[in-house]
Formats: structure tokens, C-alpha cells, sequence
């Protein structure tokens, strides 16, 4: 078991225009979980999450990432080492690139291909990385013609094009039917199970979408900390009830959680 810790916020607060988004988050990613983020919306998922990524600094409180402390670091340095993957930030990326370009261009955790130099064996990596998501045929596709199964595929492809410390997952499932969602949820568990791997942080709305050999959850209400721990202490009835504000039953059957109304 890794005790390292790669990810640590204290008393993590962020306030936009006025409004609290975060209120005093504790938390602590170890080298050898898989988290799962839940709430409701407007709970501050994806506001902690681009906190973690090096994107947002926090209003108060403090945040070590990979052992470095937000605010004393280089962060466009230490984001190199932080695999991140947003719908938003998907929409970023230079839409003329093709697949092998959008894997590579996570070298230096850039979104185009044109600020830095790339050698043979980043293209030969980013190749070997496609082969290995089931994209090695899409290499030379522009990236935009890809499906939405396809192209959330090319992106868990360019998150490891760093072998990164730390990775981070906004939503990954966002557009994808049943049939891609479900092909991604078991391409997370083989990650999960994966003990080579780095420590992996998904944010999702659905329970369903928690895959297999994830380990911990942190439940957000009103960007406060509800619950965090393991997923059988906080993926329950009564935490996620009172996190959504809805009497909800919460059932748990072949390592793939449910929900429904009471």
C-alpha cells in the first residue's frame, strides 16, 4: 500500500463574484486510491477538481499537489505531470489536430501543436498509447470527426502520454449513450485495478458511473464536505439522500452502485 500523499487540500475555500463556491474543503488523494467526487450540481465538483489541476487557485487554504505547494511551485511544470481531462477543456484543443496530435501535445500539457518540438518518440508513444485505448486507426482522424466514444477514448490516451503522478476526470461520460458509457466505465476499472497506474479522481452526477476497484468517494453539499471515505462509508442511503435532498435508496450489486427514488 502506498501512504504517499499526491493530492492534499486544508481548509481549501474559493469565492467567484461573490459567492462561496468551496467552504473549508479537507482532503487527501493517496498514491494508491481511486476517488470518486459526488454532489449535486452547484456543489463545487468540478470547482475542486480544477483546483487539483493547477487551474484555479484557491481563494484561501492550501494545496499540495505531487508534493509541491500551489502558490511556491512552477505550476505550468508541475501540470505536465497531472493528467487533466475536461469536457471544457476538450473544446480548448486546436480543432485542426488529428488524434496522435492531441495525444502528443500532453507532453507538454499543451492544446496545439505549434509552441513546442516534438521527437520521433513522442509520436511513437502517442501511437502506442492509441493502440493501447483501441484508437490506433484513428491516428491520423481529426479529432473533431470522431465520435463521442471515440474521442473521450483519444483523451484517456493523452492523459498518460506523461505518465503523470496524478489523474484527474471531469465528467468523462458527458455525450456518451449506454453503450459508450459503459465501454469507458470497464476501460476505468481496468485503470483502477491497474496498481502501475496513477492514482485516478473521477467527478460524476451517476452513481452507475462509479466503476468497479474505485476505492474512496468524497460527497460535496454547498461546497462543503459531506462525507469522504471509503465507498462503502459514503456511498450510502442517508449520505447521498441528504446530499441530493432526496430520500434516495442506494444499492450496491456486482461492485456497480444505483439509486432511485424511496
Amino acid at each position: 500500500m502506498n501512504e504517499s500523499p499526491v493530492l492534499r487540500g486544508a481548509g481549501v475555500s474559493l469565492v467567484l463574484d461573490g459567492a462561496k463556491i468551496l467552504d473549508g474543503i479537507e482532503w487527501t488523494v493517496r498514491g494508491d486510491e481511486r476517488w470518486v467526487v459526488l454532489g449535486a450540481n452547484g456543489a463545487g465538483k468540478t470547482s475542486l477538481l480544477r483546483i487539483a489541476a493547477l487551474y484555479q487557485h484557491p481563494s484561501s487554504g492550501t494545496v499540495e499537489v505531487l508534493g509541491q505547494r500551489l502558490g511556491r511551485t512552477d505550476v505550468r511544470t508541475l501540470r505536465e505531470r497531472i493528467a487533466f481531462s475536461s469536457p471544457a477543456l476538450a473544446t480548448k484543443l486546436e480543432p485542426s489536430m488529428n488524434a496522435a496530435e492531441v495525444v502528443m501535445t500532453a507532453r507538454y500539457a499543451a492544446l496545439a501543436p505549434w509552441w513546442h518540438q516534438y521527437t520521433e518518440g513522442d509520436r511513437a508513444r502517442a501511437l502506442d498509447l492509441l493502440r493501447e485505448w483501441r484508437c490506433a486507426a484513428l491516428a491520423a482522424h481529426a479529432f473533431t470527426t470522431l465520435s463521442a466514444g471515440e474521442r473521450q477514448r483519444v483523451l484517456l490516451a493523452r492523459m498518460l502520454m506523461n505518465e503523470p503522478g496524478l489523474a484527474l476526470l471531469d465528467e468523462p461520460t458527458a455525450g456518451l449513450d449506454i453503450g459508450g458509457r459503459e465501454e469507458l466505465v470497464a476501460d476505468l476499472a481496468t485503470w483502477a485495478r491497474d496498481r502501475a497506474r496513477p492514482p485516478l479522481v473521477l467527478v460524476t452526477h451517476h452513481l452507475e458511473e462509479i466503476p468497479p476497484a474505485f476505492t474512496h468517494a468524497l460527497v460535496l453539499k454547498a461546497g462543503k464536505v459531506l462525507a469522504s471515505g471509503t465507498l462503502n462509508h459514503t456511498v450510502t442511503s442517508e449520505i447521498l439522500s441528504e446530499a441530493f435532498e432526496l430520500r434516495l435508496i442506494v444499492e450496491e450489486r456486482d461492485a456497480r452502485y444505483t439509486a432511485r427514488l424511496a
